[in-house]
């Protein structure tokens, strides 16, 4: 749930980010890790499927389920964790889910997607009711390689991508429909903007239709210091989170 009080809250001076990285120590430990609960239930709607995922689910069951379900086979390598405070469930979606997501990202004349709008600040940002949903992380981590890969069912809507670290200097806003927002973040860390903390921090604090903050983290160099200020101030700000742990394959 949501802080109420937390668009009101103000921290100290020089906001969360820049006291962080001005020295403060750096805490290892991850402490209330919030995940999307799988959903099981069957559904009697049926969804329509792109012709690539209608191939995958033509393949055979044990390759079927590396492609679709990759921590299942993830799963067996992870080291149990005695803590009680950490509640780790790995997010597997059924079948009907996975079709149901690629129906929401397949674009048509009644379900637009579609490029909004970008700012550099939060009085710039589009004012919107619906719902929005954000990716951070490193520069170059792969935030908006993984928001084009979303909407590869799209291909009209242009999100600029590049190898060069800091590429991305301004807040971009895209519409799914009539259901949320993406929004894709400036990269933090090297080459981030110089603006950084006034850009991004303000509109994590203060966006009042932010319903999920996804924290993109590099699998090949695993949470370094700057991602652990990331999670730090998700926590602080009581904004619900979802770590996404990206693979180079």
């Amino acid at each position: 749930m949501r802080s109420p009080d937390r668009g009101v809250r103000r921290l100290a001076a020089g906001g969360y980010w820049r006291r962080k990285m001005a020295g403060l120590r750096f805490r290892c430990g991850i402490g209330g890790l919030f995940k999307v609960p799988a959903t099981q239930q069957r559904r009697s709607r049926a969804y329509s499927v792109s012709q690539d995922f209608a191939e995958v689910l033509r393949k055979p069951k044990r390759q079927l389920t590396k492609l679709v379900f990759p921590l299942q086979e993830l799963e067996r390598q992870l080291a149990p964790d005695t803590r009680p405070s950490l509640h780790l469930q790995l997010f597997e979606p059924s079948l009907e889910d996975i079709a149901r997501a690629d129906d929401l990202f397949t674009a048509t004349d009644r379900h637009r997607i579609e490029y909004l709008s970008s700012a550099v600040r939060l009085e710039h940002a589009p004012d919107l009711l619906r719902p929005e949903v954000c990716f951070i992380g490193r520069s170059n981590v792969g935030k908006s390689s993984l928001i084009k890969a979303l909407f590869s069912l799209a291909p009209e809507v242009e999100v600029r991508v590049s190898k060069t670290p800091g590429h991305t200097k301004k807040m971009n806003f895209f519409k799914v429909g009539k259901y949320f927002t993406m929004v894709d973040m400036p990269g933090y860390g090297y080459r981030a903007p110089e603006d950084f903390v006034d850009m991004v921090e303000t509109y994590l604090k203060e966006r009042r239709n932010l319903m999920r903050t996804f924290l993109l983290v590099d699998s090949a160099v695993g949470i370094q210091k700057t991602d652990n200020i990331a999670i730090e101030m998700c926590e602080e700000f009581a904004l619900p989170y979802v770590e996404l742990l990206l693979c180079p394959w």
